[in-house]
Order: C-alpha cells, then structure tokens, then sequence
C-alpha cells in the first residue's frame, strides 16, 4: 500500500452551500486520496468495457441457475463423506491411494458451516473457482491480446464441460485454475519479469500439488513445451522472444517457496495433526501410476478425448486444429499454449484411466488457439472467421443449456458418468421433508441393504438410525421405517418383515443392480394419500 501523505488543511470558499453564508470546506488527504481511487476506477471501467463483465455474468449464471437440479454424483457423496469425516477427526486423513489432496475439502467444510449441509453448499465452492477461471482467461489479455483472450473467455463460459463440471463438487476444476494461474505466471515472467507473476506461478504450482496428483502430468507438459518452443522459434521466428528484463529478487522467490511449502505442508499433515501424511506427497505418485496403466474399469481408447470434444466442444476441437498452425503464429504465449495443449492431449490420451472430467484439463489451452484464428487470415478474410466462432459458439451455448438443464442424469450423455439418477429423490425427499418440518424424524431407524449406496451416506448424514450392510450382512431386526434392498436380497428380506409398506423400484445410477425401497406405511402415509400399503408383512411376531 502507498504510505499516506501527511495531513494538510485548506479552507476555500464552497461551490453551495445549504446556509446563507459560503461555508468552509475541509478535505483531509485521505478524502482525496478516496476521490482519486474512484476516479481511477471509473477510468479503468471505462477503459475495460462491458464485454469481460458480460462474459462472467453469463458464467455465472449458467453454474448458479438450478444448481441443485441433479442428485448429488457417486463423488459428490464421497466427497462430502470426507467432510464429515474431517469434522469428526478435527483434520483430513490424506490416504495416497486415494489420489486427491485435501485442499478441496477443506473448502467444502467451510462452504458447509457457513451454508449449511446440503448440496447447494457442497457446490458452491467449485462453481466460484469454474466462475474464477473464466477471470483468469481474461488475464491472459496482456500476453494473448484482448480479442484473443475474450473469445477464450466467452468459449470457456458457455462451454457443456466446463459449465457441467463447474456444477460438481470435484477437484478437476480445481486443478484448471491452479494449472491456468501456473501457466499465465511463466508467460507473464517472460513476457514482464513483474514479481505478481512469480507469485501467480508459485501459488498455481502449490495449489495443484495440493489438489490433485495428476499435476505431474501439466507440470511435465509444461516444461518439455519450452524446449518444443524453442524449435518451433528456431524454425519461425517470434518477435516477441526476447524474454523480459526479471524485476524480483531472490527474497521474493524464497518467500514464494516459503509460503507454497508452508502451505503444503500445513495442508497435508492435517493441520500439522496428521504428520504421516506428509509422506503421502510421494508415495501417491507410485499408486497413481499403477492406477493410471491398469485403468480400474475406465478404460477408454485413445482417441476418447477426440470423441468428446467433437460431440461437445466444438471450439476447442477447431483450436486443436488450427495447433497445426501454430507456426504462423506470431504471438509467443499463443504458440506456447498450442504447443501445451497438444501435449497435454497426447499425455492423456496415453493414459488408460480415462474419466470425462478431465476434458477441462485438456481443452482449456485450445480456446486461446480457437480464439487466435483471426490472427492466421488477412483482413478481408476476418469476416468468416467471426461468422463460423460464432456458430461454434451458439453451437455450444445450446448443448450447455441442453446438457447441463434438460439432459443432466441422462446416461447416454457422455458426460453424465456415474451420476446419481433422480430414482433417489423417491427416498430423500419424503424424508428430509419430514425431519425438516420436525427433527425428530432425525431419529427415523434406516436399512441399506445394498453395495455402493453413495451418495446416501452424505445425504442421510444427519440421521443417526441408519446402517449400511453390504456382502451379505444385515441387521438383527430387519423392520425400520425405511429400508432400500438390492435385487437378489428383496426375497430374503420380505419373508421376515412384519411391518407394512409403501414401495417403489429405485436405481441409483447405472451399471448397477436395481434395488426396490420400503418406506413405512404408518411413516410415510401422507405422501401416498388414498392408497393402501404396496407390501403386508407377516405381523407381530
């Protein structure tokens, strides 16, 4: 902060006054200080127009809008398992095989004690940081060129994925932000040398190590892009090469080691109540590669990511090709991130554990090319490059309003994978409905009789009579006030039920046997007005 000039005091005679006599007027330094700070605010508004601020209103309303149309995904549950598991540990348990770090937890904690337990608050956090990396794209003006960096701002807000993802509470759109902040710092730092982008590398590279293991994979891509760089520029040259004069010192780079170490270390060892975790920052990598060579049952050929883009992203599939081009460019930033984006592709393309998520990853770099296609044609030729971006645009402003409003737990979309169908609804919302309007219902006594119930476990947390008996194991007394029992168990569970009950088939998500639900008829009578109980038990006894 600038230091306050000393106080001076003037009087001079008031332009009006509300009195008969001029009265005197006295500005303190800090007065004009304010004064000149709007003023300066004002100017730069001006300066910036409408367009980034139109740019993140519609970000911000495709996340918020229906926020909680959908269950929450099988992850979503997991996640918020981890939550509660923090508050009752006093710290988060990082387990290497888990393969995330626990910098989104603790922002799911926080986002839940200020705003509750509930799904609204789980996805809060993550659609403010999809919202922050459509700013960050903005960021990159001075280094891509305002056009340039709009038009990859305007792509990634209206995008199906990353609108989809920026509505789930997972780490990936974590790991963009962080990769985006690590990659505008190194461009900045060649491009400036200012001391704002070390720290903007410094804080991305820690952010990723603190969100998710496949950070090595962008770290990686990052660095051999530079040597490929550096070819490319021995080939065509840039005029924009010459790296910048750096105006940091070594101070400022050891107290942005400091501070990302810090950070790290505070993070993984629990609040510094869990040490051994610590240790987990390597031995993560051993079983993160394992995983990623056998797949676990999501494996995807190599070209997947091909398949999604052209089915989804449109103007990230046109940025991928104009990366054939990226000779002509002339812009340093542009070429380096054509050449990053392409890396980053071939890297996930080898991996055989393949999760649509990861899309973000991938396409983000691709809409600084996809914006730059009028830097490749001559004048008279710009016309038809604005025409076909904004078919594209439309193109995915549309299959975002479809996909992520109209089609978000259909299975068939690619990109609703593992997600929770709103089969659940028939379980949760007579339910919470009750304990709502009377916590006693907290108390209600529950059976999942079942494997893989997530996300139950989260969205049931607040009710203490619930058990969960997977491989073959089940409660002394099978009656409850609701019951949720998988297919091949339903004959052996209704021959020794006693009570009576309403009930419905219920599937959480594919790939998954159906189950069938019980909810007690002296319970849950009045959600079924008029009608008789579904299933007698064998009474009393």
């Amino acid at each position: 902060m600038n230091p306050q000039p000393p106080v001076t005091r003037m009087r001079m005679a008031a332009r009006t006054s509300s009195v008969e006599h001029g009265a005197p007027a006295e500005y303190s330094a800090a007065g004009a200080g304010l004064s000149r700070y709007v003023e300066a605010w004002k100017a730069h508004l001006a300066e910036t127009g409408w367009a980034p601020w139109l740019i993140l209103g519609l970000a911000a309303f495709l996340r918020f809008f229906l926020l909680g149309i959908k269950p929450p995904h099988f992850d979503e549950g997991i996640n918020g398992w981890f939550v509660d598991q923090v508050i009752h540990n006093g710290f988060y348990r990082y387990d290497p095989t888990n393969y995330h770090g626990p910098l989104h937890f603790y922002a799911l904690l926080l986002s839940e004690t200020l705003f509750g337990r509930n799904v609204w608050a789980l996805r809060l956090p993550v659609v403010l940081v999809s919202i922050g990396c459509v700013w960050l794209m903005l960021k990159f003006e001075p280094l891509v060129g305002r056009n340039v960096s709009r038009m990859a701002a305007l792509a990634m807000a209206i995008s199906p994925g990353f609108v989809f993802y920026g509505r789930y509470a997972i780490h990936e759109v974590w790991l963009v932000l962080f990769t985006m902040m690590l990659i505008l710092g190194l461009l900045g730092l060649w491009k400036s040398g200012a001391t704002r982008y070390l720290w903007c590398a410094g804080m991305g590279l820690t952010g990723m190590i603190l969100t998710k293991e496949t950070y090595i994979i962008h770290v990686v891509c990052a660095v051999v892009a530079i040597p490929v760089l550096i070819v490319s520029h021995l080939l065509t040259r840039l005029p924009d090469a010459k790296p910048a004069r750096q105006t940091w010192s070594y101070v400022d780079l050891a107290m942005v080691i400091g501070v990302g170490v810090a950070m790290i270390v505070f993070f993984y060892s629990g609040t510094f109540l869990n040490w051994s975790g610590v240790k987990g920052l390597y031995l993560a990598c051993k079983a993160w590669f394992q995983t990623g060579e056998a797949g676990h049952g999501h494996e995807k050929p190599w070209y997947y990511w091909l398949e999604l883009m052209s089915r989804y992203e449109l103007p990230a599939l046109a940025g991928l090709v104009l990366c054939v081009f990226c000779q002509a460019f002339k812009n340093l930033s542009i070429r380096y991130l054509s050449i990053y984006g392409v890396g980053l592709l071939l890297a996930y393309s080898y991996v055989h554990y393949k999760t649509p998520w990861c899309i973000i990853n991938i396409a983000w770099p691709l809409l600084f090319t996809f914006g730059g296609a009028v830097l490749l044609v001559a004048v008279k030729y710009r016309r038809v490059i604005y025409v076909t971006s904004a078919l594209l645009l439309c193109y995915s402003l549309g299959s975002s309003i479809s996909l992520n409003y109209f089609r978000c737990t259909t299975d068939t979309e690619p990109y609703v994978y593992v997600q929770t169908y709103n089969d659940m609804f028939k379980l949760t919302r007579p339910l919470l409905t009750l304990a709502k309007r009377n916590p006693v219902y907290y108390h209600l006594t529950g059976h999942m009789i079942r494997s893989s119930v997530y996300p139950l476990p989260w969205v049931l947390g607040d009710f203490d009579r619930v058990g969960y008996y997977e491989g073959g194991n089940m409660p002394a007394n099978l009656d409850g006030d609701f019951l949720l029992v998988q297919e091949d168990k339903i004959k052996q569970v209704e021959a020794k039920l006693h009570g009576s009950y309403y009930t419905q088939p219920l599937r959480l998500r594919n790939y998954q046997e159906p189950s069938k639900l019980y909810l007690s008829a002296k319970i849950f009578k009045e959600f079924f007005p008029g009608k008789a109980p579904d299933f007698v038990g064998k009474g009393p006894g």
